[in-house]
């Protein structure tokens, strides 16, 4: 008889979040959430950590923590397509709270390497641990207590990512971060929130990782200035997050899922392949035909409509999805 499948990372990370609010009273739990937004989306860098005991780590680790690593694991999972067969060696996770994004790495990459996460939340480092003990490829890894600003030293790794964090920030520490992670890694991932603000710093970091001799791996098809005119629009993406009952509890309503809205770019030191362009905006399926937004190489955005004349490539067009690249590789000498 065959041995059953071990569990996948998101399995397993949604199987560990599942008991941390145990004994935590529900309308504290919700509480404690709706406190900590209102904090993260406050427009007022901090001048201390946000999560500062275990009750408020836990709350906050069971609400964000799934969409955090869904929204990582796709800007990565964009990475590996651009860069095939490069695995990283090793990862540093900065800001990396309660580690949704090693758990994002080990999704995408298979095999256990030395992660360290550095965070200045001892709470949240401390729960971290506690989860990564339930997956074996992270059970080694180093939670480090560290002041993310202009004074960070960083070691050498293959890759660093720093998912949620820039908004924390001054101006002076944001760059200090991304210039600290360009100068110790070989590729760096950044994700923001997808609003407006989200994007521009993470725009802001692509600008510097770029002068810093880094290639644009993803979502960008290209490595020159993003024809988003400022101020008409905002580039991001969209990842589905299986809701938990703390979820509905604190947003009501009743589906099983929501949307995680983010920004991202990746960057890095090595050969790169991206797409020949990017769907940028929810496809457009109407009868006979799929409207794309796509970015492309030029660098320029563009509107192109499939329809069922196009064969496969119609075909493909309606399974195609925001974010993914386009043609796909199947169709890439298809004409649209």
């Amino acid at each position: 008889m065959n041995a059953p499948a071990p569990a996948s990372p998101a399995d397993t990370l949604r199987s560990a979040l599942a008991g941390l609010l145990d004994g935590l009273p529900p309308r504290q739990a919700a509480q404690a959430v709706e406190r900590l937004i209102a904090t993260y989306r406050g427009a007022t860098p901090t001048a201390a950590p946000i999560l500062r005991d275990r009750a408020d780590v836990a709350a906050y680790a069971a609400y964000r923590m799934p969409a955090t690593f869904e929204a990582v694991r796709s800007a990565l999972a964009a990475f590996a397509d651009a860069v095939p067969g490069w695995t990283p060696g090793d990862h540093l996770d900065i800001g990396g709270g309660t580690g949704a994004a090693a758990w994002a790495v080990s999704a995408t990459w298979d095999g256990k390497r030395p992660v360290t996460v550095l965070d200045w939340a001892e709470p949240a480092l401390a729960l971290g641990r506690e989860l990564a003990a339930a997956h074996p490829a992270l059970a080694d890894t180093r939670w480090q207590r560290s002041r993310i600003g202009t004074a960070l030293t960083l070691e050498p790794a293959d890759l660093v990512t720093v998912s949620y964090v820039l908004n924390e920030l001054t101006d002076g520490d944001r760059a200090a971060l991304v210039d600290a992670a360009a100068g110790a890694a070989q590729a760096v991932v950044i994700v923001e929130p997808g609003t407006p603000d989200g994007y521009a710093r993470v725009l802001e970091a692509r600008d510097r990782l770029v002068r810093a001799g880094f290639r644009i791996a993803a979502p960008c098809p290209h490595s020159a200035a993003c024809p988003i005119v400022p101020g008409t629009d905002w580039c991001h993406f969209s990842a589905r997050v299986s809701r938990s009952s703390l979820h509905r509890q604190v947003k009501g309503g009743s589906l099983a899922y929501e949307d995680e809205k983010f920004s991202y770019v990746a960057a890095t030191r090595l050969p790169v392949h991206p797409a020949p362009a990017r769907v940028v905006r929810k496809p457009q399926i109407r009868k006979g035909q799929v409207l794309l937004d796509l970015c492309e190489t030029d660098p320029a955005l563009r509107r192109t409509t499939v329809t069922k004349r196009h064969g496969d490539l119609y075909r493909a067009a309606r399974d195609t999805d925001w974010g993914d690249a386009w043609p796909p590789p199947s169709a890439d000498d298809e004409e649209y």
